[in-house]
């Protein structure tokens, strides 16, 4: 029995984020017992249940996609171009930020997270420049979270609002544009905390780009982008990028990381079963429809942004308030965005001692842009 409880532990701190979910999950359960919810579809939103079926799809289409660039040294490639080209550490970090920032407004937030993140570890860790990983991931979170709010498309929580409320384009953009602005401007002043000295390289080891890898794994990923878009369904891009990676490079399916995709259905069963504890939704329900900013709000740090306006879309009109908050929601603690877990899990492969110093700082950092921008929000 010692030795189980030995091993349970072991497996649990090799991976902290999916142990502390599963927990989490497991506690709600008892109060919500599986049923035939947990995996019913449910056509207004296409989700199986608790299930984003189509996000769990492109979550490991992408992963199985970066996992192959990353094997061809592109990543490489671009870092020292980087490098070359903005020579200073201030300067190579609002790059990737940025870039994050605005990629996020085509891809969405966890798309946009999992592309940029592996170039900021290959661009900070050759240059021994360590020390500003997690800086450089908090900041980049914050990006890949507010970037695409502004857009029906930026993120999953937009998606279904745009659709569920008929949202006209024009509106839709008009109602975020001044915070979308202000996040703009709140991630440079953030920069100017970071030190601007020049980045030297530090491991100046040769790389050659598998020029034919690189092709195959590049066709797949605009064929993951436009499944994002819509434009070809999610099932014909998986079915693409199962038989081509199977035919060129099969090894890479053990580079993907099965363990963020496993957190995502935790939390997905977290976030389902916390909506239907009757104490909390009947709390949300009293409160939504006079105050429907803070109840979302609050809603997004208690069960995440998506399930939030789903679970809050049911119960006012008032679709502006809403989408305002389960935007500024985004920010705050870890769970308010899901995709914040792919950052945290990222950051744990390379520091993996890191968790506490991590989460400090992340929730220091996004608290202070949370409140920032409600302030913002309450002063229209």
């Amino acid at each position: 029995m010692r030795n189980f409880f030995k091993k349970a532990l072991a497996v649990a701190k090799k991976d902290v984020v999916l142990s502390i979910a599963s927990v989490c999950m497991i506690v709600t359960c008892f109060f919500v017992p599986p049923d035939i919810e947990y995996i019913a579809y449910d056509a207004a939103t296409s989700s199986l249940g608790y299930f984003e079926w189509k996000t769990l799809v492109a979550l490991f289409c992408m992963l199985t996609v970066v996992a192959g660039l990353k094997s061809t040294y592109v990543f490489e490639l671009i870092s020292r171009k980087l490098i070359s080209l903005f020579k200073t550490r201030r300067s190579v970090i609002y790059c990737l930020v940025y870039g994050t920032f605005f990629f996020d407004m085509i891809v969405a937030n966890d798309m946009s997270l999992i592309t940029f993140l592996p170039l900021s570890y290959i661009v900070l860790h050759t240059t021994g420049n360590d020390k500003y990983l997690a800086p450089t991931f908090i900041l980049q979170t914050i990006a890949a979270n507010m970037g695409g709010m502004i857009t029906p498309y930026g993120n999953p929580q937009n998606m279904y609002l745009y659709n569920f409320y008929e949202i006209p384009t024009l509106e839709f953009v008009k109602v975020l544009i001044i915070q979308s602005a202000a996040i703009f401007l709140m991630l440079f002043i953030a920069g100017l905390f970071i030190k601007n000295e020049k980045l030297e390289l530090v491991n100046k080891e040769q790389f050659v780009v598998n020029t034919k890898r690189l092709i195959v794994y590049a066709v797949l990923f605009v064929f993951v982008i436009l499944s994002i878009f819509r434009i070809v369904p999610h099932l014909i891009t998986l079915a693409l990028v199962v038989v081509a990676v199977l035919i060129t490079d099969r090894t890479r399916f053990k580079d993907v990381d099965y363990g963020l995709l496993l957190t995502f259905c935790v939390f997905f069963v977290f976030s389902g079963n916390m909506a239907r504890i009757d104490v909390i939704s009947n709390f949300v329900r009293s409160i939504v429809e006079d105050y429907t900013l803070l109840a979302g709000i609050l809603s997004c740090q208690c069960i995440s942004n998506v399930p939030t306006a789903i679970f809050l879309s049911k119960f006012t009109s008032n679709w502006q308030d809403l989408l305002v908050s389960v935007n500024v929601g985004s920010l705050g603690i870890l769970i308010s965005s899901l995709a914040s877990l792919i950052t945290l899990k990222e950051y744990l492969k390379h520091q993996p001692k890191g968790f506490k110093k991590y989460i400090l700082l992340f929730t220091a950092v996004n608290t202070t842009f949370l409140i920032v921008l409600i302030a913002i929000t309450l002063l229209l």
